[in-house]
């Protein structure tokens, strides 16, 4: 009837289920001939137009500010707990945040923001209350050792104290873990805000621009970390219990702070999402597929009729409203269970059982990838401050003096990282297309298995050229140079690691009767769970060879040479396709 509005629900088939079910596109017609009318999606929340590139590129502007906080933790946090008093092989455990937040935090956020109400959207609450708690954590961390002063730790001066500082250990572990926790907090909304902003002809953009972001807040980090001098230029942060490697870890981290504010506020402003209706019709879970929950509430109470409207084909579904009130007092219960953390692990477990089977191999390459990875993402700095430069940040002032330079060098390796994995992730795609992705995936592992095995090497060099008796001295230019050009070879590999197994595993699940975003929450079980085991495993590994990083090292080396073998002999062959996916650290 003209003048009226009218409900149309479009159905298309959903090929990932196990059997002939239709998933509903609702579409809001207000007159017959409108010719752009706006969707709505499966999930009940509306969809806007393209929006233009520069609002795109203005609402990615967060993840700048997130990754500069990252690329800090990754280069100064592992050193500078050790400034504490915490012995080296129990500094890996501070990191088991990151793997436990990811397992679970992660996909409820997603799940919240998904159905979040709220009048400012649904992404946007998220990402401000995550970027809030970041600020919070990195000041905490950042002022751990003036907290612990004042709560009792000893009143001599941090540059003759050698001893454990407990209460300081303890706030800066609270602020870690908070830390890890508002990073996955801000991760998936931000990621999925990107989404819901652009449109179907926008999405290799979109991640584009994302991952450029990504790629500006690392280098800034990176460099942040690697100029070790903030507390020349802001004397006022140091103090009794605060020194040079504190003054400079508290000053830029307060950076950080103010760099982070500005993004999130220029994402929020510019960032204009559409809220979601609180009575958006009943959808699908993403899980239903693999744990067989295959049928809508009142489905089976329900007629229908077809027609043709604009040209489209459409079903409309009338459903026995009595039926449907009737079930209403359950329906608030059966989310919440749905939606709870518990039930979210519970759910991905219990979808590993239905995953194909070239999806085990994929999840095996992925867990080896990984454990490969995580010794160098914890121990990077410290190595170089360690086994390339022989400082000790526990010991006199010329072997601290020692690790710092050791510590801003691999900051600066880690910024070269960078600098190659944005340039390798343009070759990405013309490489699978040429070789296949298993054979670049196995090649990124070798690269890893090559580079890791290399570090054993310029440890023994710097090693030979440490010591003149009992005088030390710095690694010579050769070791020096070789060490960065490890750290910098890294990226071509992390690139690949970043975008290639999500690529593997949206083909492998396409036409498996699995959910592809539950998919991709299994492969994250294989990466969280090889961070759990480093975290866990390697200071103790690590001890019992003398304290080094060493250890870890060559058995990340040899766990990527077995992810490479394993990769070319079991992994299925895939098409030449390749759709990026984009990257996230952390």
């Amino acid at each position: 009837m003209a003048g009226k509005s009218e409900s149309v629900s479009i159905s298309v088939p959903y090929r990932n289920l196990r059997k002939d079910v239709e998933l509903e596109m609702v579409a809001n017609h207000q007159n017959e001939n409108a010719s752009s009318s706006s969707l709505n999606r499966p999930d009940g929340a509306a969809v806007s137009k393209d929006c233009s590139l520069v609002t795109l590129v203005l609402s990615c502007t967060v993840a700048a500010g997130v990754q500069f906080g990252w690329a800090l933790q990754l280069s100064l946090l592992t050193p500078y707990i050790q400034t504490l008093g915490i012995s080296h092989a129990f500094s890996s455990f501070i990191w088991l945040c990151g793997p436990i937040t990811g397992l679970v935090v992660q996909p409820c956020v997603g799940i919240w923001s998904d159905k979040c109400t709220s009048k400012y959207g649904r992404r946007r609450p998220f990402i401000l209350v995550g970027s809030l708690m970041i600020s919070i954590a990195v000041i905490i961390i950042g002022f751990s050792a003036d907290i612990g002063y004042l709560l009792g730790d000893t009143k001599e001066h941090c540059s003759t104290f050698k001893g454990t500082r407990t209460r300081a250990a303890f706030v800066f572990i609270i602020g870690f873990w908070l830390l890890d926790l508002a990073n996955n907090t801000v991760q998936g909304p931000a990621r999925a805000l990107l989404a819901d902003l652009s449109g179907p002809d926008q999405r290799n953009t979109a991640n584009a621009v994302f991952c450029l972001w990504m790629a500006i807040g690392n280098i800034l980090g990176f460099s942040a970390g690697a100029s070790g001098r903030w507390q020349e230029w802001f004397p006022f942060l140091t103090s009794t219990a605060c020194c040079a490697a504190c003054g400079n870890l508290k000053a830029a981290f307060l950076l950080a702070v103010v760099f982070l504010t500005i993004c999130t506020l220029v994402t929020i402003y510019f960032a204009e999402e559409i809220p979601l209706a609180s009575n958006n019709p009943t959808r699908i879970q993403d899980s239903a597929p693999l744990l067989d929950v295959l049928q809508l509430k009142g489905l089976d109470h329900s007629k229908s009729s077809h027609g043709t409207a604009n040209g489209i084909k459409y079903e409309r579904v009338e459903r026995d409203m009595d039926v449907q009130l009737g079930k209403s007092n359950n329906e608030h219960q059966d989310e919440t269970y749905i939606d709870s953390p518990g039930s979210v692990l519970v759910n991905l477990l219990t979808s590993l059982r239905h995953l194909p089977p070239a999806m085990h191999s994929v999840l095996i390459v992925m867990a080896l990838t990984w454990l490969s990875w995580f010794p160098f993402f914890l121990f990077d700095t410290d190595w170089m401050g360690r086994e390339v430069y022989h400082g000790d940040p526990t010991k006199d002032s010329l072997l601290v003096e020692l690790y710092g330079q050791g510590v801003r060098e691999g900051a600066f390796g880690l910024l070269l990282n960078s600098v190659v994995l944005g340039i390798s992730s343009f070759l990405i795609e013309p490489m699978c297309q040429r070789m296949g992705a298993r054979a670049v995936w196995a090649l990124s592992n070798f690269t890893v298995f090559a580079c890791m095995a290399g570090t054993a090497v310029i440890s023994l060099m710097s090693l030979r050229d440490n010591t003149k008796g009992n005088e030390h001295i710095l690694p010579n230019e050769t070791t020096r140079t070789a060490a960065v050009i490890v750290f910098a070879l890294l990226g071509f590999p992390l690139a690949i690691t970043y975008s290639v197994p999500f690529s593997v595993t949206a083909e492998v699940t396409a036409d498996s009767g699995g959910g592809q975003g539950l998919a991709i929450g299994v492969l994250n079980l294989a990466i969280v769970i090889p961070q759990m085991i480093v975290s866990l495993g390697a200071g103790p590994w690590d001890a019992l060879f003398g304290g080094g990083n060493l250890p870890a090292f060559v058995l990340a080396s040899v766990a990527a040479f077995a992810a490479g073998v394993i990769a070319l002999r079991s992994l299925p062959t895939l098409s030449s396709s390749f759709k990026s996916t984009g990257f996230h650290i952390g």
